[in-house]
């Protein structure tokens, strides 16, 4: 899971072309959404894209991804779960 974690972190900030952030300023358990990062709702959708294409994960629907994007651990632990039922 730690490996997937760090892969996280590394294409969050590409992604959303967070230049200001470094790998270490983001923590697994703090808030994605609204939180120090300032991701909101279309940085979200642009998340979802990137999950999407680069590990066959699908979020499709509000409530799961409230829920999937609630820290990065939780959306680390998601996309492991979802793998496992490919």
């Amino acid at each position: 899971m730690e490996k997937l974690i760090n892969e996280l972190k590394e294409k969050i900030i590409k992604t959303l072309n967070l230049t200001d952030i470094s790998y270490d300023d983001i923590d697994e358990n703090d808030q994605l959404i609204g939180g120090k990062l300032g991701i909101d709702s279309i940085d979200i959708l642009e998340l979802v894209m990137m999950i999407e294409a680069d590990y066959f994960v699908k979020i499709d629907n509000k409530e799961i991804g409230r829920k999937v994007f609630s820290t990065l651990r939780t959306l680390s632990e998601y996309i492991l779960e979802f793998s496992k039922k490919l």
